[in-house]
């Protein structure tokens, strides 16, 4: 929902490194283009997995119902067609409604700094599906949006969603990304898959080692623009996920507005922090967590991060270059971790 221009969904600053083997090694390597952007998938070959063009073909079909679930880009996918009815209530798929719930979940968890219903704000900055606007919008516009953007305007009752305001309007792209991985990971699963690494957009999910007994290695990208490499680190079985301000904003007068907006606020943050990332056992949570403790800034943000026992590295602009800060739970990855 946050981090969107063109595209439904952005790289936001986190790369992988695939090391290979000196010898050939049963690895399969796939990659294609999906929600604005790319994917690619390295898994070790078990012997039960479909030949290439299957497996490709059922992964493309699996992240093309994600799209047609929840992306605010297709008018006809579920999510657009709640957001475009009027008052009412809406059956829709089980999977849209696992992301909702997880949304309003992280509401409540990050003190509302992560909000599915801030799509109107997104759209008002020019950061959603609509153009840039040509004038920044001013305090009263933003109050006159921010009424549109009541989590409280929408229930879950099933499958159902029902919507209390004409005006709501949902976005799921925070955390859908992350979802999407979770389903391809899921996918290679139940074909066996045993050792695997999932990436779509900079968000990462891997499982097992690779053929050569090495852990599957992610480097977080600086939060620079040259893409110089942070850190280094073996995830293990978990997820991984960046949230960023450096790559997606534009200026105006001479002042940078970056596409995270605080849903508190209605404006694009303005600290010093640059970079979020964080480790969890979902893609879609981590994914969710990035954006939402980026919006927090530094202090509260670790802060809550250790509350929730989060493994998260906080990135500060500083005047010298940038600082790193770890909750504690990410202390631990540190000993994985090389420059």
């Amino acid at each position: 929902m946050y981090s969107s221009t063109k595209h439904w969904l952005t790289l936001l600053g986190l790369a992988f490194i695939l090391t290979g083997c000196a010898k050939p090694d049963p690895i399969l390597s796939l990659s294609g283009s999906t929600m604005g952007t790319t994917y690619h998938i390295k898994v070790v070959d078990n012997g039960q997995l479909p030949e290439s063009l299957l497996l490709q073909n059922q992964i493309d079909i699996e992240l093309e119902a994600v799209n047609n679930q929840m992306s605010t880009y297709r008018p006809k996918s579920e999510i657009s067609r709640f957001n475009q009815m009027p008052i009412g209530s809406l059956k829709v798929s089980k999977d849209l409604v696992t992301v909702l719930n997880e949304g309003l979940r992280l509401y409540e968890a990050t003190d509302g700094a992560l909000d599915i219903s801030i799509g109107p704000l997104i759209n008002l900055w020019g950061f959603g599906p609509d153009k840039r606007p040509t004038i920044i919008p001013t305090d009263d516009e933003i109050a006159l949006v921010k009424q549109r953007s009541g989590i409280h305007n929408v229930q879950v009752e099933g499958l159902r969603l029902i919507k209390q305001s004409n005006d709501l309007y949902l976005d799921l792209s925070s955390i859908a990304k992350g979802f999407g991985v979770d389903k391809v990971a899921e996918l290679l699963r139940k074909h066996g898959a045993t050792s695997f690494l999932v990436e779509i957009g900079g968000e990462v999910r891997t499982q097992g080692i690779k053929p050569d007994d090495t852990p599957w290695r992610i480097a977080i990208e600086k939060p620079n623009g040259q893409g110089d490499i942070e850190k280094i680190i073996a995830l293990g079985d978990h997820a991984v996920a960046t949230s960023g301000d450096y790559r997606n904003y534009y200026e105006d007068a001479g002042k940078r507005l970056s596409h995270i907006i605080d849903p508190r606020t209605g404006k694009p943050i303005d600290h010093r922090l640059t970079s979020v990332t964080v480790i969890h056992d979902s893609t879609m949570t981590a994914d969710g967590y990035a954006t939402a403790l980026l919006v927090l800034g530094t202090e509260q943000g670790l802060k809550i991060a250790n509350e929730q026992k989060l493994a998260a590295m906080f990135i500060d602009k500083s005047d010298d270059g940038f600082v790193t800060h770890y909750s504690e739970a990410f202390k631990p990855y540190l000993t994985t971790i090389t420059n």
